[in-house]
């Protein structure tokens, strides 16, 4: 069984849902260290040809917290702005009214925390792609040796799944080995993303925005073939 670890992010670029879209399963890994002005809840999307970054506003984010604990600040103006900042830059996109119902249908349901907020945003995404990963949360589940080392509490996590196969975001590549995870009898690639370029109305192709961008621009059927654009290492 191949298997996938990665922190939640609030709808996240394409290259996180190619990384769900390669294993079996997918650990949601929100039981780790909160990163200040990291992606956790922020993005980028395109506004006025160019991209624009976005934030969800969070309640005392620390980094000495665990993602799971870092609420989501509802009564912040901010919210209602995301909003009307991407109906400012997609009402004309193909897809803009049923991808603005989705992304509403998230909002609404207010979860509490951004480990909840961002799980449900990559959990709706991946219902509308019909991406058929099991999800899993490790708050949620027999993954809590907290006290272990980074790779060996990857390791844990797949042995405890009852997984031979490890793969990693490209960045991984930096700290962890194919040799130590290959004693512990686990076979560990690296998912490199490869070039995804779509029409953004008339203007120059801004690469590596949210998913949000992908999904207000293409069919269903497009992204299904963006999400097979990558290579293991």
């Amino acid at each position: 069984m191949k298997v996938a670890i990665m922190q939640p992010y609030v709808f996240p670029y394409i290259g996180y849902f190619q990384l769900i879209d390669a294993v079996d399963l997918f650990v949601i890994y929100d039981d780790v260290q909160y990163i200040k002005k990291g992606w956790i809840n922020r993005n980028r999307i395109l506004l006025n040809g160019k991209e624009h970054l976005f934030t969800i506003p969070c309640i005392k984010a620390s980094q000495s917290k665990l993602i799971n604990e870092i609420g989501v600040d509802w009564s912040s103006k901010d919210i209602s702005g995301f909003c009307k900042t991407i109906e400012a830059a997609y009402r004309k996109a193909p897809f803009f009214e049923e991808i603005n119902t989705l992304l509403h249908a998230v909002l609404n349901k207010r979860p509490e925390s951004i480990a909840d907020l961002a799980t449900a945003g990559i959990t709706s995404i991946c219902d509308y792609l019909n991406i058929k990963t099991e999800l899993k949360r490790s708050s949620q589940c027999d993954f809590q040796n907290v006290d272990l080392k980074k790779g060996d509490r990857l390791i844990d996590i797949v042995k405890k799944t009852g997984g031979s196969d490890y793969i990693n975001a490209i960045g991984g590549r930096e700290l962890y080995t194919k040799e130590d995870f290959a004693q512990q009898g686990i076979n560990l690639n690296f998912l490199k993303s490869l070039p995804v370029v779509y029409q953004q109305f008339n203007n120059d192709f801004v690469p590596w925005l949210s998913i949000l961008d992908v999904l207000m621009f293409n069919s269903k059927e497009n992204i299904a073939e963006y999400l097979k654009q990558y290579e293991l290492l």
